[in-house]
């Protein structure tokens, strides 16, 4: 055989050959099956999935918001409405590059970093096929340069929705609420179902506390829309139901004269109609405008509001705790009649101090050089710490507990909208729980006079004022007096609720602390008698003062030489006309001074302006 050429072998060559073949048949076979196994997958087995997935990809389920309820004060003025507002939306799912998106929109409109950081929360909380609010309220003009840009943003678009609006700014703001944006603890308590779609939420006063009547029901709607998602029709819909309209007891003109007379002050006032218990006026101040929540407060209006020291978010009616001061002598007095411990003539001499049994502390009267010799009405009306000293000492803490308890101090007073703080009224019981102490006879000498431990809110000394004026009969406070129902005419009156009642002994000594009261506004040397100069009707009344802290035994308080924050609080109760009390009323000016010359014609104001003006100036 000649070098260099090699035979072929023509028998492995052909093994080979068939060998690759059966293997490449084998191959397609398998692969065929497989495309045709999955064909049948597709196209028999997951027929319905997938025709619905197709469905899905062209008709889109759009929520429908509910139009949430009016608010109205009781005299039929607008107090919350809802007003239209374009609003720049955003489906993530249909946007191709979000973070592109969002800058290329900042160019054509106006975008705080309040505004993305409130997106970017929304966007975690909601799912990405509900669209989330970008920007509220904008203006024509940004409309229309959105409009003319809207192509290149796929999945962005202008919606005109109804935002909430309070007409009358910051009156009454603090009882009225406000809503704002859904936060992410607030989405695990609602009916997310029932939340698709609507962003706000109440969050104080009777937004939040009538959020369920005021809310409604959400609806939805199929729609058919586009490869860009743009709605093309509408394939059928399930309307919402809207929110109830609310009525309020709250007069909003009287609301705004007691704010008025508040003007520059910190402090409260509560103003209870007796026989119903609704709440005529709810007042703390200073106030603030609530519309600015609506929509997302920029931060540093909100950290302005928080860190002012004035605390124009604290709700001072319902939260703030005060020692009620002397504006407790007559429920005391009152106490000391019904358990038989004094009379109406039961006399002592007040020298301007009091001092107990074999103890050489001093408990000193406000009036330095004392009253000399009072009876029960003049040490009501001229306010007389010693004989309040004497008589809480004669009744002992165990009887007061048990009588002022009935009027409501030391409990809530259930009024129909949350944020009431619960305040003390001290007893031995829970000076022992809370303090693993015993109870000492100086203590009670001072729970007589509303001091020590004792803590009231303005809505507790308005609801006892309004129980005393109503002859025992205690009526449950509330804010909401009528409703009505979406789309009917006819409004449903709210009943009162009476809380019980207390049983006098005699009721000549609910006479003789109420005349008692009178001679504080009209009597000679009543420490109101400057606000009884004139007035066409007779108001029973109570000043007090709230010490803020305390002073050492030989010294002398002195106002002029105090930062503003440490002076006294200023209070007064009252109710009027005294013989058809028609409004009861509690004033507390924080650092004000004297009750009877800073809150008493504070009162005075308010109850001018409820019975004179809106009581059609009938005052009996």
């Amino acid at each position: 055989m000649a070098q260099g050429f090699t035979i072929k072998d023509h028998i492995r060559e052909t093994r080979l050959f068939n060998n690759r073949a059966v293997a490449a048949f084998v191959i397609i076979c398998l692969a065929s099956a497989s495309i045709i196994a999955r064909l049948v997958y597709l196209q028999v087995l997951s027929h319905e999935h997938f025709t619905t997935l197709s469905l899905e990809n062209r008709v889109s389920i759009i929520p429908l918001p509910p139009t949430r309820g009016l608010l109205y004060d009781r005299n039929g003025v607008l107090l919350a409405q809802n007003v239209p507002s374009y609003i720049l939306e955003i489906i993530p799912e249909q946007v191709p590059n979000l973070t592109d998106t969002l800058r290329e929109l900042g160019s054509i409109i106006t975008l705080s970093e309040d505004d993305l950081d409130r997106f970017d929360k929304l966007k975690r909380q909601k799912p990405r096929f509900e669209s989330i609010p970008l920007r509220f309220r904008l203006t024509d003009e940004e409309v229309a340069r959105f409009a003319v840009n809207r192509h290149r943003f796929p999945g962005v678009d202008i919606a005109a929705r109804l935002v909430r609006n309070y007409p009358l700014g910051p009156t009454g703001v603090h009882v009225i609420g406000y809503v704002g944006r859904i936060s992410e603890e607030e989405l695990n308590i609602v009916d997310s179902s029932d939340y698709r779609g609507t962003s706000h939420i109440g969050k104080i006063g009777v937004e939040k506390s009538y959020e369920d009547t005021l809310h409604g029901h959400v609806g939805v709607q199929q729609v058919e829309v586009n490869a860009t998602g743009r709605v093309l029709r509408v394939l059928e819909a399930n309307p919402s139901v809207p929110g109830k309209d609310l009525y309020l007891t709250i007069d909003s003109y009287l609301q705004a004269a007691a704010e008025a007379a508040m003007a520059g002050r910190r402090g409260a006032i509560v103003a209870v109609e007796p026989k119903t218990g609704d709440v005529l006026a709810m007042v703390s101040t200073p106030t603030y405008d609530p519309n600015l929540f609506v929509v997302g407060i920029d931060t540093k209006t909100y950290a302005e509001l928080q860190s002012s020291p004035d605390e124009p978010l604290f709700n001072r009616a319902l939260r703030g705790r005060y020692p009620p001061g002397s504006t407790i002598k007559p429920f005391v007095a009152l106490a000391g009649l019904e358990y038989n411990k004094v009379t109406e003539d039961t006399q002592i001499f007040c020298p301007g101090w009091y001092s107990l049994r074999n103890d050489s502390h001093r408990y000193r009267d406000w009036k330095r050089g004392g009253h000399a010799s009072v009876d029960m009405h003049s040490a009501i009306a001229e306010s007389c710490d010693v004989y309040f000293y004497d008589l809480a000492l004669t009744l002992g803490i165990d009887q007061m507990y048990t009588f002022l308890a009935q009027f409501g101090f030391g409990k809530n007073a259930g009024i129909d909208i949350t944020g009431e703080l619960p305040a003390l009224l001290p007893s031995r019981e829970w000076k022992q729980v809370t303090l693993k102490q015993p109870w000492y006879p100086g203590e009670t000498l001072i729970v007589g006079i509303g001091q020590g431990y004792y803590l009231t809110t303005p809505l507790q000394l308005a609801v006892a004022t309004a129980t005393l004026a109503n002859d025992g009969i205690k009526m449950r406070p509330r804010i909401v007096g009528k409703s009505r129902d979406p789309g009917m005419d006819a409004i449903t009156d709210v009943a009162p609720i009476q809380d019980g009642r207390i049983s006098f002994a005699k009721p000549e000594n609910v006479d003789a602390v109420i005349s008692a009261m009178i001679a504080v506004v009209n009597g000679r040397t009543g420490t109101a008698r400057a606000i009884g100069k004139d007035a066409p009707y007779i108001i029973a009344g109570k000043t007090g003062t709230a010490q803020v802290f305390g002073i050492k035994q030989d010294e002398r308080y002195k106002a002029e030489e105090l930062d503003e924050r440490l002076l006294d609080h200023a209070l007064f109760v009252a109710f009027a006309p005294a013989e058809n009390p028609q409004i009861a009323i509690a004033v507390i000016v924080e650092n004000g001074g004297s009750g009877g010359a800073v809150a008493a014609p504070v009162a005075r104001q308010v109850l001018d302006f409820y019975l004179l003006h809106r009581k059609g100036g009938n005052a009996g």
